[in-house]
């Protein structure tokens, strides 16, 4: 029978409806907060896989009629995913991962359908809290609720699970997916922001002075959080998640299904077979080991497991080659993890806190307006930069958002199989790729400031991987864009820590290569400048992480962000500029009211500037900024200086124009003729302003030609008609 829990928590009223809709899944759930609704369920085949992993899949699906929509294009149904979407069943599928038994390897599907949406509704958030309940209530013993909380940053006061609207002027985006005892997966970044300063007129151009001898511009602040901030909004978070978990235990608890009964996988072990490689292969797998690269570290181990299987006692007790290589990987493990732990020392003879060799070379491909090689220990991103206009944005729709969205800042991750040593084929981007590319972008997107009318493009191309590729595509990328010279406020860099937990002792490593990410418990990406932290991602094996060594990790972190820092400075001093592919471009500020000049009537003076120099203009009025772009440097500082001196003139004329008098109906004065048009006469008035004397007011009979009544220089006696602005109409009485 079906039945509705609510769960009020969290600024959110939720609704989880069981039972009532899909119920030959093993789990599913229809999650119901405001106008949204959400639809998560569960289903694994009752084959085991002989593998030994967990063959779960997830997969959030945004449906079009959710918003009243017909999916756009040729094809009027859903298609491929978009970023979004694939970012979602990442986020997903990394929290609620660690919660399945170890042995199980049931292929599983997790599915969630956006059925209904609301454009002040977090979907990430409800899409996780939805699945993690479908998972809890079906028959799958996973006995957590895990709830996943936003957290925004407003006025310096942190907010759980800001509305849309909210987010977009928070500081913060900060997504933690946990248990009620420990935190299992985190996401976060900062939000550059514009701040009004006012400063002096002598510090800015004088063109956007308002005569008050000081301005207010606009500045591009970065908001980047100090490791205590950090450690607070994870803190907050965690006691939402526990307050949230408990609620939904309570709410959950009672229409949970029976465990079925499955058979757990377990790994094929013998510890004779153990014993036997510690006692006569110790040597040649600590070898094996320090082969850093992952192909040539695995074609060891195979190599030591061929031998073995070929021996007199692994023939006598009957030992399969499976078994082998089990055992052979089971000590591999235990030893890296041994010496980490009981020596502090690692697999390659570094420290726990060491960051292997680093080396940097930008601007090495000459046709390419930047680029950057970044190389740490074997691990290597090319990063090239293409700057655009506002036409080559990226273009996206977002299910809540009523317009097309325009993304003006990308950030594409490529991994070939080359860079780890295996022969396969280049294929599109999956969602590793986009997840890592996501990170970079996130890390590295609140350090530039770009305008509309820009578009900038960095694309990462990993040669080389033996851990942390991503961190290397945030050091890479952050150089590319001042090898380009654009206005990077400052450098960021990222490092990957680790953790190893082993009953009461515990390490963490800072800078983690490959092998440290495969046979450790925590994957802890934290990228920043010196000032502090941009962005985070975390993953654990362990089933959770506590604060305490959250905090270490975060402070260990920013002694290794420190140091790749002062290596990419001096890079960065090193960086020479590739002025003949680099497209030339300047951006000032203007008064606004001198652009009608600049662009002149029907746009005839800016037309004549852009061919005469062979340069694009764009001109903003809201902000005064004027940019200049082109391919010849000398070109555009020449444009830039006669859009100058345009504005500069305008300005002075704007000076010496006096006021124009007011003046009433019917006033009489003496004026003087100071020029003759064909359809009358312009008379100088007191005040310096001239009035218009037509011709049909010379005379109350027609008047074929203005000279056969007046001259120039003529003096005359004339009376005030009307006045519009400084539109003054005469009419005459007589010359004096």
């Amino acid at each position: 029978m079906s039945c509705s829990v609510k769960v009020e928590v969290n600024n959110k009223i939720e609704i989880y409806e069981i039972d009532k809709v899909a119920k030959q899944a093993s789990g599913a759930v229809m999650l119901r907060n405001g106008k949204a609704v959400v639809l998560a369920t569960v289903a694994y085949d009752e084959k085991p896989s002989e593998e030994d992993f967990l063959p779960l899949t997830v997969q959030y699906v945004e449906k079009a009629y959710a918003v009243g929509k017909i999916p756009g294009g040729f094809i009027k149904r859903e298609n491929r995913p978009g970023d979004f979407e694939t970012l979602t069943s990442r986020i997903v599928d990394r929290s609620l991962r660690p919660l399945f038994p170890k042995g199980y390897t049931y292929p599983t599907q997790i599915t969630i359908m956006v059925m209904s949406a609301d454009s002040d509704v977090d979907l990430q958030t409800m899409a996780i809290n939805a699945a993690s309940a479908a998972l809890f209530l079906s028959d799958i013993p996973v006995n957590k609720n895990v709830c996943g909380v936003r957290i925004g940053k407003v006025d310096d006061q942190l907010i759980i699970n800001p509305s849309q609207s909210a987010l977009e002027e928070s500081t913060l985006d900060l997504f933690v997916a946990g248990t009620k005892d420990e935190l299992l997966m985190i996401e976060m970044k900062v939000n550059a922001t514009e701040e009004n300063e006012v400063v002096s007129v002598v510090d800015i151009d004088p063109m956007m002075s308002t005569g008050m001898g000081e301005n207010i511009i606009s500045v591009h602040k970065m908001n980047e959080l100090g490791n205590d901030e950090v450690l607070e909004a994870l803190s907050f978070a965690g006691e939402a998640i526990k307050v949230a978990s408990l609620a939904y235990e309570e709410g959950f608890t009672p229409y949970k299904k029976e465990d079925a009964v499955l058979s757990f996988t377990q790994s094929k072990e013998d510890s004779n077979l153990l014993t036997y490689i510690q006692e006569f292969y110790h040597d040649k797998i600590v070898a094996a080991i320090q082969q850093m690269a992952k192909s040539e570290r695995a074609g060891e181990l195979a190599k030591i497991s061929k031998e073995i299987m070929l021996d007199d006692t692994a023939i006598k007790e009957n030992w399969d080659f499976t078994l082998i290589e089990n055992m052979v990987n089971k000590y591999k493990k235990g030893l890296v993890r041994s010496m980490i732990l009981r020596e502090g020392k690692r697999a390659d003879g570094r420290g726990l806190k060491d960051v292997r060799d680093i080396s940097i070379e930008t601007n090495i491909l000459p046709s390419v307006h930047s680029s950057c090689l970044f190389t740490r220990g074997q691990t290597q991103a090319l990063v090239a930069l293409t700057l655009g206009n506002a036409k080559d944005a990226q273009q996206y729709d977002l299910l809540t958002a009523k317009e097309t969205q325009y993304e003006n800042f990308m950030v594409h991750y490529n991994f070939p199989g080359f860079s780890v040593g295996e022969a396969s084929m280049l294929r599109a981007p999956g969602r590793r790729e986009l997840g890592h590319g996501n990170l970079a972008k996130r890390a590295i997107e609140p350090s530039i400031n770009l305008d509309k009318s820009e578009t900038v493009r960095l694309v990462s191309e990993i040669l080389e991987s033996n851990g942390s590729s991503s961190m290397a595509t945030v050091c890479g990328g952050s150089l590319a864009l001042k090898a380009a010279d654009l206005d990077v406020e400052k450098l960021v860099a990222g490092v990957a820590m680790g953790l190893v937990v082993e009953e009461d002792q515990y390490a963490i490593l800072t800078d983690i290569m490959g092998l440290e990410d495969h046979d450790g418990d925590m994957d802890f990406k934290i990228a920043g400048t010196r000032d502090g932290i941009t962005a985070l991602q975390m993953d654990i094996k362990l089933g959770g992480i506590d604060q305490q060594t959250l905090k270490e990790a975060i402070y260990q972190a920013s002694e290794a962000r420190d140091h790749i820092l002062d290596i990419m400075e001096k890079a960065s001093d090193a960086i020479v500029l590739n002025e003949e592919v680099l497209p030339s471009q300047s951006i000032f500020s203007l008064d606004p009211s001198t652009f009608g000049a600049i662009i002149g009537q029907a746009g005839k003076n800016i037309k004549e500037i852009i061919e005469k120099f062979e340069v694009s203009i764009d001109l903003d009025r809201d902000s005064g900024k004027v940019k200049v772009e082109g391919e010849n440097n000398a070109k555009v500082e020449a444009a830039c200086d006669h859009i100058r001196e345009v504005a500069a003139a305008r300005n002075e004329q704007k000076r010496d124009k006096k006021p124009t008098p007011v003046f009433k109906e019917g006033q009489v004065f003496d004026g003087l003729v100071k020029r003759i048009v064909d359809f009358g006469a312009f008379v100088e008035l007191p005040g310096g302003v001239d009035g218009l004397l037509h011709i049909s007011k010379l005379s109350d009979d027609r008047v074929e030609k203005v000279t056969d009544i007046v001259n120039i220089d003529d003096k005359v006696k004339v009376k005030i008609l009307g006045q519009k602005g400084n539109k003054i109409e005469l009419g005459f009485i007589e010359k004096v």
